[in-house]
């Protein structure tokens, strides 16, 4: 039996007659560019997220890029964020001249830790007026940007408690995140100054290629990210800001319109086969070797991947591998520990939960097409490596 760890064709299958007629619906009119279907896109899903305003872009690496343009981000400034995640969270704080300041996550959600947020403002910063000031670098900390990794709301209320007493923005990387909600129903990209979303093909809402966007209650900010994405120009060919062009597809928005409605009954899904794997591996008692992601309790978590904490990782790997069973590592190199940033100066040992988790996890098919005898298959294949 085989068991990808991803497979978009029976989604694409089920949805093909609407998708095609919303791609024939583009090409008749001839308007490509931040046309009707990115309007309504924007509308429909700040409204899924339970903001007022949402800005189409071009991805989500320049969702995160264009949210710390308009924020003045730049060159002398830090942005707070975490090592564990995918490259484009610090990627774009370096691309706008600033350098990420890496604070260790949480051995448990693979969030950023709030006390580790906390001991790093208390022993590396200090207050200078209104700036928050790395003492080492005398660079000023100007935001916060936590990860809702793998599907699951970061501890929010201290996180936005540290940023206001400190006066930084929150830029929310909701790229795996999209309908996330923590325990009392608020959704990822509803808490800090604009939260930032991935429409990859292999999100739970993904496009057929690039698309992004970034969402935020501050009409003012919202005008700028609208102003942002097109060169920085308003009115036409007059530009005040230089920007990018970071403009969401029309044929791309058109696809999402079409998906968008069924994103609920494919979250029910992943959670089911999340379920599944929780029962199935409790069943087992294989005790540290296999240990499941934990649900923050009454939250939503979404499930953009199942992610275990295994013993031997890269044996099981390979194990599975010859079982026909598909599986991912998120992340086997932790961002301080990139070449590209080895002018930060820093060195193995410096993050160790995001280290670990590095080393000891593993990402399972969680799709929502998933069939039970294939779920049954990864769990099999797992207890029979570990026998």
């Amino acid at each position: 039996m085989k068991v990808p760890l991803l497979d978009l064709k029976p989604q694409y299958r089920a949805l093909k007659r609407d998708i095609d007629a919303a791609i024939e619906a583009v090409s008749e009119s001839q308007h490509f560019i931040l046309g009707p279907a990115v309007r309504r896109l924007e509308a429909d899903v700040a409204a899924y997220c339970g903001v007022k305003h949402g800005i189409g872009v071009s991805s989500g690496t320049d969702a995160l890029l264009v949210a710390l343009m308009v924020l003045d981000i730049g060159a002398g400034d830090e942005v707070i964020t975490t090592p564990y995640t995918f490259f484009a969270t610090g990627g774009t704080i370096a691309r706008t001249g600033a350098q990420p300041l890496f604070c260790d996550i949480d051995a448990a959600s693979f969030n950023l830790s709030v006390a580790a947020v906390e001991r790093l403002i208390d022993e590396r910063c200090e207050q200078r007026g209104e700036r928050l000031v790395n003492r080492a670098t005398g660079r000023t900390v100007k935001a916060l940007m936590p990860v809702h990794l793998y599907g699951q709301v970061a501890d929010m209320d201290p996180l936005i408690a540290i940023a206001r007493k400190h006066g930084l923005r929150v830029i929310e990387d909701a790229a795996q995140a999209i309908g996330a909600a923590d325990a009392q129903g608020r959704r990822a990209c509803s808490f800090g100054d604009i939260g930032c979303l991935s429409f990859f093909p292999t999100k739970n809402l993904g496009a057929f290629g690039d698309a992004g966007m970034c969402v935020t209650n501050d009409a003012a900010l919202a005008e700028r990210l609208d102003i942002f994405r097109v060169h920085g120009g308003k009115p036409k060919y007059y530009h005040a800001f230089i920007g990018g062009n970071f403009r969401l597809d029309e044929l791309q928005a058109a696809v999402l319109n079409v998906k968008l409605p069924h994103l609920d009954d494919w979250t029910a899904g992943r959670q089911k086969n999340a379920a599944y794997y929780d029962a199935a591996f409790a069943k087992l008692a294989l005790g540290d070797a296999v240990v499941m992601p934990p649900a923050i309790p009454g939250a939503r978590h979404i499930y953009n991947q199942y992610v275990i904490r295994v013993r031997d990782r890269d044996a099981l790997r390979a194990h599975l591998v010859a079982r026909d069973v598909g599986t991912e590592i998120y992340y086997p190199v932790p961002l301080h520990l990139q070449q590209c940033f080895a002018y930060l100066r820093h060195t193995a040992g410096d993050f160790p939960q995001s280290e670990r988790a590095a080393a000891e996890t593993l990402a399972l098919p969680i799709f929502p097409e998933l069939e039970t005898a294939q779920l049954q298959h990864v769990v099999d294949s797992i207890a029979a490596f570990y026998r």
